[in-house]
């Protein structure tokens, strides 16, 4: 197979107050027509800005120091901006990964993509609209000719992604990069999502860059991987190969850290230690019954729910898109009024209590949440020592000095260093923010944490990391937790029962292992096989491995 683009020696420079920082260093790879190139590796390995780097899209501040990047014999490098205007959404498509920046918030998402099809002479005003409707059924929006109609800030995260997908497959472009194409979607929605692009690829011979940080996407759908560490390729290979022999350490250990079948939580850490005790499962705590939300348009989006949590023990509510998880969770904290139903917490009903006077409520403080995005739940002027004061200033009578101890003393719990503290959110990694998302939630000192897929968006090692941080909280305070996901695997690791939801409803609840390996319900079955499984660990000891870096890897 010929190449459809070429990098050679590519080397990506940010300029900065403390002078030139390279992002991308002598990066080599081809990709050829027809194929499906992974690129794995943790935040700031350079994934992202070499896809930037190939679509001339860098931040200001950032250049192509070195290289040469080659796409159907075309130097992207000297191609002019208007060469690259056309190049960009008819040759090669972006999925970007962070959807609701990539739209623009005051213009219907269906006149978005009826913006790229005329940009690009692939529709006509007459035929335009059907041409965008068209492309929203392509991936799986339910009501698409409603959705055609609305704003980003109407639609759920799920949603958002797969308009950002149907604007880079509408103009049917020869190379596709999808930068974490299915962060943020259910299993179900994620296999459909990447068995359409595998779909086009093979029936169009169109190429596919995938970066993702989940091994059992790229070790599903692509032919090759490329494995990125501080900027470089540290191992390229076949899939089947590097998965099966990865020959060095830094792929080893992304290998350990994803949570798989048959793995503890402690499993995934690169240094396991001995895992906490459980706490003790008491009365129960948070009792739901028959609780139902109607919006304004008419939607039933949650339906009869009743469901109960015990003091100490970790619930996990899962489903697709849409199956009103995240509603009744949004109830539950009370950020939302219910139509009909009770909340019950220690025996008391706080559903009676209208969600916009709930905030002054003393019980306030009982109740914390740890939201999914942790860089859009925190305040970008807010340091991360004012982020984790802001409960303490609202709801608690704690003096200036007891503030002050009570914050460092929850970094401290959460892992996170104290000269941390003064930095603001756009200083911290993934993981950082995650902490003072957590040490936030914890300033109260709540008896239920409700956790919105708060690993979802982050790197295998930090997901372990962070994982593995919240078991040992909850053993440590105990705590109850409601942890609303759609990684099944995450799910089994850290909940005692699991609750699954469909249109609104509740199909299925039980153990987490009797649901996991004895489903009951056609529906979580559908689930459990829709999502990806990750390789298998070799057969060698990877804890010995870990500590040996290969001679070479492989190329």
């Amino acid at each position: 197979m010929s190449a459809l683009l070429d990098i050679e020696g590519l080397r990506v420079e940010f300029s900065t107050r403390r002078g030139l920082v390279p992002a991308v260093r002598g990066l080599s790879f081809s990709l050829a027509k027809g194929e499906t190139l992974g690129v794995v590796g943790e935040s700031g390995s350079g994934k992202s800005v070499t896809s930037y780097a190939v679509m001339r899209i860098l931040d200001r501040g950032g250049r192509i120091a070195e290289g040469r990047i080659t796409y159907g014999g075309v130097d992207l490098r000297a191609a002019s901006d208007r060469e690259m205007g056309a190049l960009r959404g008819r040759e090669i498509g972006m999925i970007f990964q962070n959807p609701r920046a990539a739209l623009n918030p005051i213009r219907k998402v269906g006149r978005q993509i009826e913006d790229v099809l005329l940009r690009h002479s692939r529709a006509t005003r007459s035929d335009a609209k059907a041409k965008a409707i068209e492309a929203l059924k392509a991936v799986e929006i339910r009501n698409p000719e409603m959705r055609y109609h609305a704003y980003p800030f109407e639609l759920s995260g799920g949603m958002c992604q797969r308009v950002v997908i149907a604007l880079a497959l509408a103009c049917d472009p020869r190379l596709l990069i999808a930068d974490e194409p299915t962060t943020g979607l259910d299993v179900t929605t994620q296999k459909a999502v990447m068995d359409l692009i595998a779909d086009l690829t093979r029936a169009r011979g169109m190429s596919a860059i995938l970066i993702t940080h989940d091994l059992g996407l790229a070790a599903a759908y692509c032919d090759r991987i490329v494995v990125m560490k501080d900027g470089e390729a540290v191992e390229t290979a076949p899939s089947a190969a590097i998965f099966a022999r990865p020959a060095h350490a830094y792929t080893r250990k992304l290998m350990k850290a994803t949570a798989r079948p048959g793995a503890e939580l402690r499993d995934l850490l690169e240094t396991p230690t001995p895992a906490p005790a459980r706490p003790e499962i008491g009365a129960p705590l948070l009792r739901v019954e028959g609780l139902e939300k109607t919006f304004a348009d008419g939607t039933r989006a949650v339906k009869g729910v009743s469901l109960d949590i015990r003091s100490g023990e970790s619930v996990g509510l899962v489903g697709e898109s849409g199956c009103g998880k995240s509603t009744t969770s949004s109830m539950i904290m009370r950020l939302l009024d219910p139509t009909a139903g009770r909340i019950l917490f220690d025996g008391e009903d706080i559903g009676a209590v209208p969600a916009a006077r709930f905030p002054r409520d003393p019980r306030r403080g009982a109740i914390q949440m740890v939201f999914q995005d942790a860089t859009d739940s925190l305040n970008p002027r807010f340091t991360a020592r004012r982020a984790i004061l802001d409960p303490l200033l609202r709801l608690t009578g704690l003096d200036s000095a007891a503030r002050a101890a009570k914050v460092e003393a929850l970094a401290d719990q959460v892992g996170l260093p104290r000269p941390l503290l003064d930095r603001f959110p756009h200083q911290l990694s993934g993981g950082q923010k995650a902490r003072v998302g957590i040490a936030r939630a914890l300033a109260t000192g709540p008896r239920l944490l409700i956790l919105d897929e708060p690993t979802a968006a982050l790197d295998v090692s930090i997901q372990a990391v962070v994982l593995n941080l919240l078991a040992d909280l909850r053993a440590e305070l105990g705590m109850s937790y409601l942890f609303v996901s759609h990684d099944l695997h995450v799910v089994r690791l850290l909940c005692d029962r699991v609750i699954v939801m469909r249109d609104g409803a509740i199909v299925e609840e039980g153990t987490a292992e009797a649901v996991m390996e004895r489903p009951q319900h056609p529906y979580t079955r559908s689930l459990l096989d829709a999502a990806p499984v990750p390789p298998a660990l070799p057969a060698a000891d990877m804890s010995e491995s870990l500590t040996t870096e290969p001679a070479r890897c492989a190329s």
